[in-house]
């Protein structure tokens, strides 16, 4: 018995294993350590610290791209232009600190959603999105035109920070449909306090947002895990079972082999 319960525990092993050994990417666990720390140094003011950083990152990442082609063409474009934006923010010096570290943010979250394929870090912008948003829905209620604009270029400065990551993880099409949305409400602001049919656009915005992160909560556990799951159980099943054949088969041997005797 001790055996079979050493053989079943080396097997979970192997199993978990595996799984860990087809999920685990030491290079991108890289990359994105060197995002964060340009992030960090960034809201420190460290701004030629986070600009080295950027500069590393872009050599590891080119022979990492090059190498094991990871990315598509898609992600090369969006992970790049952030890139860029966040290294010609840092150097600026017209760029204010707030910008900086909202650009130096915008490149993290682009390298988090390139690596994470469960419960990316944008999604926990989801609070300050959706608080700016009722912000804007709320001065569009009471028809405060002063307040309505600036809480709409607030909440747009939010969702610009979030949208390049968004279409790392979301299809083209439903960013495409939410981009034109937010750019109706945008160029039609005016139109928006005044008639009330263009005000429930807001109502439909709000509803695809909250859709947007919904979506990406539906389903956070790792598929793999799951499989390693099933496997584990299928396996004690079969190897209790069989243990409990054996044991019944001894039984029923000693048995047999007693009224022999008698």
């Amino acid at each position: 018995m001790r055996k079979v319960v050493i053989l079943l525990f080396a097997i979970m092993f192997c199993f978990a294993g595996k799984s860990f050994a087809q999920t685990s990417e030491p290079s991108l666990t890289h990359l994105n350590d060197l995002s964060d720390e340009a992030l960090q140094m960034a809201k420190n003011g460290r701004y030629e610290e986070a600009k080295i950083l950027l500069k590393q990152f872009s050599t590891e990442f080119t022979n990492l791209s090059l190498d094991d082609k990871y990315f598509t063409m898609d992600e090369l474009r969006i992970l790049t232009v952030t890139h860029n934006e966040a290294l010609k923010a840092l150097t600026k010096a017209s760029v204010d600190a707030d910008e900086k570290v909202d650009a130096c943010t915008t490149f993290r979250l682009v390298v988090d959603a390139l690596q994470s394929k469960y419960q990316p870090m944008w999604t926990e912008m989801e609070e300050p999105v959706m608080a700016s948003f009722a912000e804007v829905k709320q001065a569009a209620i009471s028809g405060d035109h002063a307040r309505y604009n600036i809480k709409l270029n607030t909440f747009l400065k939010e969702f610009s920070i979030i949208e390049p990551s968004l279409k790392v993880d979301i299809p083209a099409e439903k960013i495409q449909q939410l981009d034109a949305k937010i750019a109706f409400i945008d160029h039609y602001r005016a139109n928006i306090l005044q008639d009330r049919k263009d005000t429930r656009e807001l109502e439909t915005l709000q509803a695809n947002l909250e859709e947007l992160f919904d979506e990406m909560k539906e389903d956070e556990t790792d598929p793999s895990l799951w499989w390693v799951i099933i496997s584990t159980g299928s396996i004690i099943i079969l190897t209790l079972s069989y243990v409990g054949w054996r044991k019944y088969k001894g039984q029923k041997e000693e048995r047999q082999q007693k009224d022999h005797v008698d």
